[in-house]
């Protein structure tokens, strides 16, 4: 089937929102399989490292599939294998068995993302008009959708288990939607599939790990920061990364226009800064509705960040523009991915107010590269 075709556009946003769903549906378990293994937040952080492992493996191996076999049988594999290993998720009785499986879910959720992204950029090639934002949308109606269903299927005690069937359940209905409307294959690499990253493609990589990290850190920890703190009971959890997936996807859905009135670099300053505020609202909050609403500044000021870093490297003339892309999308998926396991460690170390404070600082880190970024990646 051609690129260039609604169906072919309709099945790669589906498999953006089969990731974001899928990845989401997980974040509502973490406070149980905590519970469940009886683990505290050093080994919880050392088990998401498994995944985040399982993710990078799986990242750096979908190039090369990719540019073989084209994206569509690495898309069906990745989708389908989130679909079959969440189940085990909950039912794994031993820290060891979850982080088998969690290394399993991590390489199936890097080897969607990353063939998704190298399809969206085909497919946007074809089309001859912008659409990776609203691709990226897709992801986070996908992580809010997964986020909510999870919650509320806990909240009214359907059970654990019975919550990832019904989950598993939609993402199969959705990939097999998507089976016969991928794109066959994408035209062959005429150029050398690795080469060392400039300078400014490394600190754009960069800036998107750390924005892929809290993303991560939001959907890992921020249950667990509102239940230990008390603001919320542990079946509500799920309700700061529902709430930051609102505002994310309602900022990446109107980002186009945002982007055109005020440009790259004011979205980037603006948009972090926004964010940090978010952090500090969550981490002062006397009471969870302040919570909610540091919620919603993060994910609205976090939403169109990464679009513009992904629009720079396309623009960018000091390395093939596909090669720039897929080192951003590797990289800032791995942040994503292992860096929570990360902030598990920080968290055991100092507290995970502590880690959260951490991430806010990160992302000053993007409010003062702002410039060099949309300066030196033209």
């Amino acid at each position: 089937m051609s690129a260039d075709r609604p169906a072919t556009r309709l099945a790669t946003r589906l498999a953006f929102f089969v990731a974001g769903f899928g990845m989401a549906a997980w974040g509502p378990l973490v406070p149980f399989a905590k519970e469940r293994l009886a683990v505290d937040d050093g080994v919880l952080g050392f088990l998401l490292l498994c995944l985040g492992m399982g993710s990078v493996v799986a990242m750096l191996l979908t190039g090369l599939l990719s540019a073989r076999y084209g994206s569509k049988p690495v898309i069906l594999i990745g989708g389908f294998g989130l679909a079959l290993i969440l189940p085990w998720l909950v039912i794994a009785g031993t820290a060891s068995a979850l982080g088998v499986a969690l290394v399993a879910f991590g390489a199936s959720l890097g080897a969607i993302d990353v063939a998704a992204n190298i399809c969206a950029v085909e497919v946007e090639r074809a089309a001859k008009r912008p659409l990776m934002s609203g691709f990226h949308a897709q992801f986070s109606i996908g992580g809010f959708a997964g986020s909510a269903a999870m919650t509320v299927l806990l909240w009214l005690d359907v059970g654990a288990f019975s919550s990832t069937l019904i989950c598993s359940t939609v993402m199969v209905s959705v990939m097999m939607l998507t089976w016969s409307r991928l794109p066959q294959r994408e035209q062959a690499q005429q150029r050398a599939l690795f080469v060392m990253p400039h300078t400014v493609v490394v600190l754009l990589a960069a800036l998107a790990a750390i924005i892929f990290l809290i993303e991560g850190a939001m959907l890992d920890w921020s249950a667990l920061l509102l239940v230990d703190r008390g603001l919320v009971p542990k079946a509500q959890g799920g309700l700061g990364y529902m709430l930051f997936s609102i505002t994310m996807t309602v900022g990446r859905l109107g980002g186009d226009s945002v982007v055109a009135r005020v440009g790259d670099r004011a979205t980037l300053v603006f948009g972090s800064l926004l964010a940090v505020a978010g952090f500090a609202l969550l981490l002062a909050a006397p009471g969870a509705p302040f919570a909610m609403a540091g919620f919603l500044l993060i994910g609205l000021g976090a939403s169109n960040l990464v679009p513009v870093l992904f629009r720079r490297a396309g623009t960018q003339k000091v390395m093939p523009a596909g090669l720039a892309v897929a080192a951003i999308t590797t990289v800032g998926y791995a942040g994503i991915l292992v860096g929570p396991g990360v902030v598990g460690f920080l968290a055991n170390l100092a507290g995970l107010s502590s880690a959260f404070a951490m991430l806010a600082a990160l992302m000053c880190l993007v409010t003062l590269s702002a410039r060099s970024v949309t300066m030196e990646a033209r």
